[in-house]
């Protein structure tokens, strides 16, 4: 078993940045994959980055603007987000992937509003 939990949301200005963090806790040595999803209300969940140690991968939505890293020892993630915009503002989830399951941490809401 794998528990994911976020931190860093909130309520930011447009042009403004945050930075989230997802720490694993559990069975954490059989993940090979982290990423982070965003579900804005009435849409679908889709995925925003991706980090798979030494390769990464964003929607076109967040490149340029959106940093994903992490520490793989510890199986932590981040997401470095700037240049927020209204079209950002979503709960964002923490995704870790191991062999046979993926596992969602509680989600933190994010909004852009000025």
């Amino acid at each position: 078993q794998v528990q994911l939990v976020e931190s860093g949301g909130g309520l930011v200005q447009p042009g403004g940045s945050l930075r989230l963090s997802c720490a694993a806790s559990g069975s954490i040595f059989s993940i090979y994959v982290m990423g982070w999803y965003r579900q804005a209300p009435g849409k679908q969940r889709e995925l925003v980055a991706i980090w798979r140690g030494t390769s990464t991968n964003y929607a076109d939505s967040v490149k340029g603007r959106f940093t994903i890293s992490g520490d793989n020892a510890k199986k932590t993630a981040y997401l470095q987000m700037d240049s927020l915009k209204p079209e950002d503002t979503a709960v964002y989830y923490c995704n870790a992937g191991t062999p046979t399951l993926h596992y969602w941490g509680q989600g933190t809401q994010v909004t852009v509003s000025s």
